[in-house]
């Protein structure tokens, strides 16, 4: 029986990676003794653009560092599931306002080539629940909410955009609150300590709570929440019932079938990344295989739209399909 003493890390502190030198490799631990493993195991999450990746069950190290020691049988044991814990709304209702603080929301209203109506981005901020941080070091940033089936809040993703809204600095609510309560010595509250324990943060769809309320609409699945606000605000709202619902994975890897069992039963169209050599487009189309044969009863099915018109160029730069869109004007493509 394989022993799984050594698992990537789960706290959100990234270090250097060995191949890029990103600062975005995730470093295995020994979960015995909570210590890291030599500084080469571990994970890059650049996954196209660098896929750095040492297992230490795939290279035997964790043969050449087994324990010899006694096994203790109370430890074979089914270990109990630990109960997930759930964002508190009232939390989420906070972040609910200074929308003219928030560095986004004002773009679509001022700086893009084509500024949208207030109406449009009212609605907008409605349907997905976006909010804003009013202080602090992502002062300006956007809360992207992941919200379940049950309207469980998973977990509040922060972004923060240039005046070009494009990615600055990324985080999330509950590791902003964390940092926080430690600067000032103060103690963290009961939820917070139990949400941190959470296997998995980002453990729904972006937008996940609209499929209950819109139930035959068809669905639009892209990497990552910005990209589901561009396309909605574009295609339309899923109060027409021939609408896609704007949905998003979080990004590249987080596409499993564990998400993609709240779309069963609908006709899902899938829009990835671009990335150099197809391989975001050919990952994506591979996962999508094996989920389809899970779920018979569910369409899926991949566009090429950008695969087929990308410039090199665009494919280096990792571009999506909001990038391409904002360029257009959202009025051409409202119905009469």
């Amino acid at each position: 029986m394989q022993d799984y003493k050594y698992k990537l890390e789960k706290a959100s502190k990234k270090y250097q990676c060995p191949s890029c030198s990103k600062k975005r490799f995730v470093k295995y631990i020994n979960i015995e003794t909570n210590e890291h493993l030599p500084n080469e195991y571990g994970r890059c999450d650049r996954e196209i653009n660098c896929g750095y990746h040492l297992n230490p069950y795939k290279n035997g190290y964790h043969k050449n560092n087994a324990s010899t020691t006694v096994v203790n049988l109370q430890r074979l044991k089914p270990i109990k599931r630990q109960k997930t814990v759930f964002f508190p709304k009232e939390i989420l209702y906070k972040t609910r306002q200074n929308y003219n603080k928030n560095v986004f929301i004002q773009n679509l209203l001022y700086n893009v080539p084509f500024p949208f109506n207030e109406k449009e981005i009212e609605k907008i901020i409605a349907l997905y629940h976006l909010g804003t941080i009013s202080k602090g070091y992502r002062k300006g940033a956007i809360t992207f909410p992941f919200i379940d089936l049950h309207n469980n809040v998973r977990t509040v993703q922060v972004k923060q955009f240039d005046k070009n809204n494009h990615t600055i600095g990324t985080d999330f609510l509950h590791s902003i609150m964390t940092k926080n309560y430690i600067k000032f010595n103060k103690k963290l509250p009961n939820w917070l300590k139990e949400y941190n324990q959470n296997d998995t943060k980002v453990s729904c769809l972006f937008g996940e709570h609209l499929l209950n309320r819109y139930p035959t609409n068809p669905v639009a699945l892209v990497e990552a929440p910005k990209t589901a606000i561009y396309g909605a605000l574009y295609f339309g709202f899923p109060e027409t019932a021939t609408n896609y619902i704007w949905l998003a994975v979080y990004n590249l890897s987080s596409l499993n079938l564990k998400k993609c069992t709240a779309l069963r039963g609908r006709k899902v169209f899938l829009f990835p990344d671009l990335a150099e050599g197809g391989k975001a487009y050919e990952l994506w189309n591979k996962k999508i295989d094996a989920i389809q044969l899970k779920m018979q009863n569910t369409s899926f099915k991949m566009s090429n739209l950008l695969e087929k018109y990308a410039t090199l160029n665009d494919r280096k730069k990792g571009k999506d399909l909001a990038d391409y869109l904002i360029q257009l004007d959202w009025r051409h493509f409202k119905k009469d």
